[in-house]
């Protein structure tokens, strides 16, 4: 078929950014690299995915016991400072410290900086800090948000603490520009986050974010991707995912694992390419808690794709396996060494 259908823009937060993915996540790759101390509580908790977990009066050899990364009481001028390398390269709209459950020991200031180290940089080599957050005040048990306005794009950010004390998350909310030289010329997920992709709309997002459906790695459990509401009116669901470029999909993988009693009985996949709409996979019956892999018999490009679920229920991961065009992959080059 053939169509001027829009593929709307998808929101979860009444402003965007937040949204978007989080380039530091640990199941894109994220690593707290380094930090000038960490007497009470690991640096590595600062990227942990799960919600922050607090029991009171809970002593361990170094004091109370904390989910987050926690300093000792400064004594001398300066401040503390943690290394993160992010999962996926992109540009920054968003950082997000999570200060829950430290009240009397958070960090009264905070800031942000953020550098571009292509490859895979030692420590020693991550240089030309710039900083996208400014000093600015955080409040105590608390999730203290701050916009960046930077179209540049870094590879690694750096936590500062002013003077010191604790946090127990650390989000940086952005959108993935990966390094196109490794995509070369061969075939490669064009539904994937980490190499572009992203979710730019989603009928319903009642049970979890859709953007775990083009995350990295297998399901880890029902809530690690797309699952909907039971729907109780005439339609069906539908997923919309801007590819990492225009391409060709030949294989497309719908994995439903874990989603045992609320797997769609069926889905299809429409392709976009500027005004055209034509089908990719045609409605096709799934089985719950299965891999799904359908070879595609089209050769018309896309540049983005709309997954539609009959009539509800949950996908697990969306893969579109294919090759970026020869314009698509310049293109992407072209904007990377801008």
């Amino acid at each position: 078929m053939t169509g001027t259908a829009q593929i709307p823009e998808y929101r979860t937060a009444a402003d965007a950014r937040w949204a978007l993915p989080d380039l530091a996540a640990r199941a894109l790759g994220g690593a707290v690299l380094a930090a000038n101390d960490e007497s009470f509580a690991e640096k590595e908790h600062l990227i942990r995915p799960y919600p922050v977990v607090h029991a009171a009066r809970t002593f361990g050899a170094k004091g109370q016991v904390y989910d987050g990364w926690e300093t000792r009481r400064r004594r001398a001028d300066g401040h503390d400072w943690a290394i993160v390398r992010l999962g996926v390269p992109g540009v920054i709209s968003g950082v997000a410290v999570d200060t829950a459950y430290f009240t009397g020991n958070y960090p009264p200031r905070i800031s942000v900086d953020a550098c571009r180290a292509d490859g895979h940089p030692a420590l020693a080599d991550l240089a030309d800090w710039h900083p996208v957050v400014p000093v600015s005040d955080a409040k105590g048990d608390s999730r203290n948000e701050y916009e960046v306005h930077d179209p540049a794009r870094y590879t690694h950010v750096r936590l500062n603490l002013h003077p010191d004390g604790g946090v127990a998350r650390l989000r940086v909310h952005g959108t993935p520009v990966p390094d196109p030289a490794g995509f070369a010329d061969l075939p490669l997920d064009l539904a994937a986050l980490a190499n572009g992709a992203a979710v730019t709309g989603a009928s319903n997002a009642f049970y979890s974010n859709p953007v775990g459906a083009i995350m990295p790695g297998l399901p880890a459990s029902q809530a690690d991707g797309w699952e909907t509401a039971r729907r109780r009116t005439p339609g069906h669901e539908w997923l919309d995912v801007r590819l990492a470029g225009r391409g060709t999909v030949r294989v497309a993988e719908l994995d439903t694992t874990h989603l045992k009693h609320n797997a769609p009985g069926w889905a299809s996949i429409d392709g976009f390419d500027g005004a055209d709409v034509f089908p990719l996979l045609e409605r096709t019956a799934l089985q719950p808690d299965t891999p799904h892999r359908f070879v595609l018999a089209g050769d018309r490009p896309a540049t983005a794709v709309r997954l539609n679920i009959f009539p509800d229920g949950g996908m697990a991961r969306l893969r579109l396996y294919g090759r970026l065009t020869p314009e698509a992959l310049l293109d992407l080059e072209t904007r990377f060494r801008a």
